[in-house]
Formats: structure tokens, sequence, C-alpha cells
């Protein structure tokens, strides 16, 4: 019922044929489809065809998986395009809405850096979004896991792909479109590893820059394998739950300093508490003026010291505590090409003068203030269970000497 209202929204929104004013939206994205376009068109998918191009939902094409969905990798067009399978837990009625929100969402919104839907499925009790493969995967598994480590510019480059789709999703459409569910796991590479975002289910639309996101937002947020806690900005919790835009600026800063440090954000193993959380180590580093520890060791006297204080600078002022204090996704994007173009043209002098030679970092300062950051120290995240892996029942956030729980309506 709720997709039939919104093709019937999108009927209503259709105006070429009708000669009513244009929408906001791109022409040719918001048609009203019978079934057997949609099949035709958008390539949605019966149950009978989704079931054959992932072998009946065989376990071992599963590539991707928490408690809500499982992605597989199929086949469809008689074996000539893979695709990415998302199966929603039947089970789930959390997944519903997350289903929902995805395709309302996908079905309007075009951009190099957002994910493809290609269809999906609402049938016979099964929920299923179908869309382009990307290659690369996630950025996670480049950062954290077995894969070789991505070089400095690529690594910038996905980074300003990430922008450049959070910027869109800002003001690029209509109405102000929040991702609220930003890290590496959601940042998707393809053949030539651009960046896409996905997950955009937990997503929160509003009509101005302030917007209230759904009473299970901050579970999806949270869902085991996802992430941890820490990439929810804290005004979440001392604000009761408001969101704007500046969250992404938040989740987006987390993302750049694990890009440059190649280590998660919570690391429980860490045998020094000042370094358990990311930006806590960081805070460290710059304190103590070895820049060159905080940086992933593939990384070391590759990154042009220019390059370096301009991402650090803007990843920091992306975690500032105070959601004002914070660029916008469109200063974010501009900075990090500056820093990008910084490192190429220090990387032709430095190839001219002694292509075997690497950057130094002695002289590296930054104008952000220690004092300023180390408002960090103000707060922390308490957990009562595993770290990696909190719940709304189990976590508390102590701001500025206030305990606030996190289960809070």
């Amino acid at each position: 019922m709720a997709l039939q209202n919104f093709f019937k929204f999108l009927k209503k929104t259709s105006v070429k044929e009708r000669g009513r004013k244009p929408s906001a939206l791109s022409e040719g994205l918001c048609r009203q489809f019978s079934l057997a376009e949609l099949q035709a068109a958008t390539n949605n998918f019966d149950d009978d065809l989704i079931q054959a191009a992932t072998n009946y939902f065989d376990n071992d094409l599963i590539f991707c998986q928490d408690r809500f969905s499982s992605v597989y990798k199929g086949l469809i067009d008689g074996g000539s395009m893979v695709v990415a399978v998302k199966r929603f837990s039947r089970s789930s009625g959390q997944g519903f809405d997350v289903f929902q929100n995805e395709v309302e969402l996908l079905c309007q919104l075009r951009h190099q850096n957002l994910v493809s839907l290609l269809g999906f499925c609402d049938e016979k009790d099964e929920r299923i979004l179908v869309y382009e493969h990307m290659t690369h995967r996630g950025l996670d598994s480049h950062l954290f896991g077995n894969a070789d480590p991505l070089p400095w510019k690529r690594r910038l480059e996905i980074c300003i792909g990430a922008a450049r789709g959070l910027h869109y999703l800002h003001t690029g459409a209509k109405h102000t479109i929040i991702h609220c569910n930003v890290k590496p796991h959601n940042i998707l590479l393809n053949d030539n590893w651009d960046a896409k975002l996905a997950d955009l289910g937990s997503s929160v639309i509003g009509p101005s820059s302030i917007s209230k996101p759904k009473p299970n937002a901050l579970e999806e947020m949270m869902t085991p394998g996802r992430g941890t806690l820490g990439y929810i900005a804290p005004e979440f919790f001392y604000r009761r739950h408001e969101l704007s835009e500046k969250v992404d600026v938040y989740t987006l800063g987390i993302v750049l300093l694990e890009v440059l440090c190649a280590r998660k954000l919570i690391d429980a193993k860490a045998e020094d508490e000042e370094v358990i959380h990311l930006i806590f180590g960081i805070i460290k580093c710059i304190k103590n003026g070895c820049v060159h520890d905080m940086i992933d060791s593939f990384l070391k006297g590759k990154i042009a010291p220019a390059c370096l204080i301009e991402y650090v600078e803007i990843a920091l002022n992306c975690v500032h505590l105070n959601p004002n204090e914070r660029p916008s996704m469109g200063e974010v994007e501009v900075t990090l090409e500056l820093a990008l173009k910084l490192q190429e043209k220090a990387d032709l002098v430095i190839k001219a003068d002694n292509p075997h030679a690497g950057y130094s970092y002695d002289d590296v300062s930054f104008r952000v203030s220690v004092e300023e950051i180390q408002n960090w120290q103000s707060y922390s995240y308490c957990y009562g269970g595993d770290s990696d892996a909190g719940s709304a029942s189990d976590v508390e956030m102590v701001f500025e000497g206030e305990a606030v729980s996190v289960a809070e309506s």
C-alpha cells in the first residue's frame, strides 16, 4: 500500500504530459509505472527472476550481511549483467521501513556518487532491492581488511566523491536529505574506484535544515557489524535527537580521519587509554608534535605536508562538538579538492628533484587550536557491553558532566 501511494504521488508530480510546472526532480524520474512497465523499464524484478539470478538465494553468494538484510551477488539478463541483490529479513518490521525509504529516495535521485537502484521487488512477503554491482565493495574492506592498502591520491579521490554525494543530498534535491549513516562500510567503490554512497534507508527528508529522525533511527545507526556508536554526532543526544545536515558533516569527518590513519574509530584493544578513541589519539599526536605517528604506516612520507595540513584541519573542523561551527558539505568538498591539488603539485616538484625522496613532517603545524580540540575530553561514550555493538539499552553519553541516555525519546 505504501508503494502504491508513492506511485500515486509520482503520478501527480509527473507533469510533462499535463503541461504543469516542472518538479524539482530530474525530468524522466517522476513517472507512474504499471507493473509491466516497471519490469521492462526499471527492472522491477518478480520474485522468480530474483531467485534465478541468485541461484535461489544461495548462501554461498552472500557477500554482505547484517541482522536486517543479506546482500547477494546476482546475474541477470541471461548472465550478462552482475548486480547486488539486497534481501530484507522477513521477520524484521524495521526492514520494511528501510526498504520503503530507500525505494522512495533512490527512485527519485540520480547522482554519480550515489549507488544506482536498478529495481525492486515487493511480493510474496519478499522485499528486495537490486543495485548496480560495486566491484571493489566498501571502503572499510580496504582500510581495515586484508586488501592491499590504497595509495593516498586514491583515498583523497574517494573522500571527494563521498563529499560530492553528500553535498548533492543536502542541496541538490527539493528538500534537504540527511544520510544519517555515513561510514566506510557505506561508501562503495566501483571498478573505476569511484565512491558511491549506499544505504539511504536510514535517511531523513526535511522541509528545512532541521529534521526529526524516525523513532528507530538510532537503532538502525547502531546495527551490529555496521559501525560503532561513535559515528553518531553528539548533538543527536544532547539536543534530544535533533538532526541537521551537520550530522553528515560530523560523520564524514570521522571517515576522513579513518582514511588517514587506516584504523577504526574505536580500538577497544588499544593499550593506551588515550588512543582507544581515534580522535583522542590524534589530539595526543598533535599535542606532542608527533604528526607522523597518526598516519597510516603505508602512507608515511607519501603525503605532501601542505596537503596533510588542509586535510587534517578540515577533518577536525568536521568533528567539532558544536554543529554550528562545522563547515558545510560544500566547503568540505572544496577543501578536499584543494588538498588533492596541493598533493599533485608537490608530487611534480619532488619527482623532478628526487623521485625516490619522501616527505618530512618535522615542520608541520596546524592552525586548529589544540585547546579547542580538547573540548572533546568533556564528553565520552560509556558502553555497558561490547564497544563495537552497543544497543540503545546499554549505552549512555556523558556530555558536559550530564549523562544522557540514548534510549531517550
